[in-house]
Protein backbone atom coordinates (compact mmCIF):
# COMPACT_ATOMS: atom_id res chain seq x y z
CA UNK A 1 0.00 0.00 0.00
CA UNK A 2 0.71 3.33 -0.47
CA UNK A 3 0.12 6.55 2.05
CA UNK A 4 -0.25 9.93 0.64
CA UNK A 5 -1.13 13.24 1.98
CA UNK A 6 -3.41 14.00 -0.82
CA UNK A 7 -7.43 14.54 -0.26
CA UNK A 8 -8.60 10.52 -0.52
CA UNK A 9 -10.32 11.98 -4.28
CA UNK A 10 -6.71 12.94 -5.28
CA UNK A 11 -5.19 9.87 -4.55
CA UNK A 12 -8.37 7.61 -6.17
CA UNK A 13 -7.45 10.08 -9.58
CA UNK A 14 -3.91 9.17 -9.01
CA UNK A 15 -4.84 5.38 -8.57
CA UNK A 16 -6.67 5.44 -11.64
CA UNK A 17 -4.23 7.60 -13.86
CA UNK A 18 -1.45 5.43 -12.88
CA UNK A 19 -3.73 1.96 -13.17
CA UNK A 20 -2.28 0.99 -9.98
CA UNK A 21 -3.30 -2.57 -7.90
CA UNK A 22 -2.61 -1.39 -4.70
CA UNK A 23 -4.37 1.54 -2.39
CA UNK A 24 -3.26 4.56 -1.77
CA UNK A 25 -4.41 5.72 2.08
CA UNK A 26 -4.94 8.96 3.18
CA UNK A 27 -2.49 10.65 5.59
CA UNK A 28 -4.94 14.15 6.15
CA UNK A 29 -2.36 17.36 6.78
CA UNK A 30 0.61 14.74 6.62
CA UNK A 31 -0.26 13.97 11.03
CA UNK A 32 1.27 10.56 10.66
CA UNK A 33 4.29 11.83 8.60
CA UNK A 34 4.70 14.51 10.82
CA UNK A 35 4.87 12.13 13.89
CA UNK A 36 7.56 9.96 12.48
CA UNK A 37 9.58 13.18 12.04
CA UNK A 38 9.18 12.74 8.19
CA UNK A 39 8.09 15.79 6.60
CA UNK A 40 9.26 19.03 5.28
CA UNK A 41 8.37 22.47 4.39
CA UNK A 42 8.47 23.78 0.95
CA UNK A 43 10.80 27.02 0.48
CA UNK A 44 8.88 29.71 -1.09
CA UNK A 45 10.79 29.46 -4.67
CA UNK A 46 9.93 25.83 -4.44
CA UNK A 47 6.71 26.77 -4.26
CA UNK A 48 6.51 29.06 -7.50
CA UNK A 49 8.29 25.82 -9.08
CA UNK A 50 5.63 23.62 -8.17
CA UNK A 51 2.84 26.36 -8.95
CA UNK A 52 4.53 26.72 -12.48
CA UNK A 53 3.66 23.39 -13.05
CA UNK A 54 0.60 23.48 -11.85
CA UNK A 55 0.71 22.07 -8.38
CA UNK A 56 -0.91 23.45 -5.62
CA UNK A 57 0.23 20.80 -2.24
CA UNK A 58 -2.50 22.90 -0.48
CA UNK A 59 -4.88 22.10 -2.29
CA UNK A 60 -4.59 18.84 -3.00
CA UNK A 61 -3.80 18.06 0.70
CA UNK A 62 -6.58 20.06 1.63
CA UNK A 63 -4.42 22.50 4.11
CA UNK A 64 -2.79 25.87 4.28
CA UNK A 65 0.70 24.36 4.05
CA UNK A 66 3.07 24.18 1.67
CA UNK A 67 4.42 20.59 3.41
CA UNK A 68 5.73 17.15 1.94
CA UNK A 69 6.24 13.93 3.49
CA UNK A 70 10.36 12.40 2.67
CA UNK A 71 9.55 9.80 0.36
CA UNK A 72 9.90 6.86 2.41
CA UNK A 73 9.41 2.57 2.29
CA UNK A 74 8.62 1.22 5.45
CA UNK A 75 8.32 -3.01 5.42
CA UNK A 76 6.21 -4.49 7.85
CA UNK A 77 5.97 -7.90 8.45
CA UNK A 78 2.89 -9.99 9.33
CA UNK A 79 3.08 -9.39 12.85
CA UNK A 80 3.32 -5.67 12.62
CA UNK A 81 6.88 -5.49 13.41
CA UNK A 82 9.18 -3.04 11.11
CA UNK A 83 11.76 -4.43 9.44
CA UNK A 84 12.84 -1.94 7.58
CA UNK A 85 12.67 1.84 6.95
CA UNK A 86 14.27 4.20 4.27
CA UNK A 87 13.99 7.78 4.20
CA UNK A 88 16.57 10.16 2.81
CA UNK A 89 16.17 13.83 3.51
CA UNK A 90 16.92 14.67 0.00
CA UNK A 91 14.01 14.24 -1.03
CA UNK A 92 14.76 13.50 -4.96
CA UNK A 93 16.36 10.31 -4.07
CA UNK A 94 14.03 7.79 -3.73
CA UNK A 95 14.08 4.32 -1.67
CA UNK A 96 15.46 1.74 -3.90
CA UNK A 97 12.87 -1.00 -4.98
CA UNK A 98 15.63 -3.95 -4.49
CA UNK A 99 16.20 -3.22 -1.26
CA UNK A 100 12.94 -3.51 0.33
CA UNK A 101 11.91 -6.83 -1.96
CA UNK A 102 15.35 -8.40 -0.14
CA UNK A 103 14.07 -7.52 3.21
CA UNK A 104 10.88 -9.15 1.94
CA UNK A 105 12.60 -12.26 0.51
CA UNK A 106 14.06 -12.46 3.74
CA UNK A 107 10.81 -12.80 5.85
Amino acid sequence: MAVSPQLPAKNLESREKNRLEFPILSDQGNAWARQLGLTFSLPEDLQQVYQGFGINLPEDHGTDAWELPLPTRIVVDRAGIIRRIDADPDYTRRPEVETSLEVLRGL
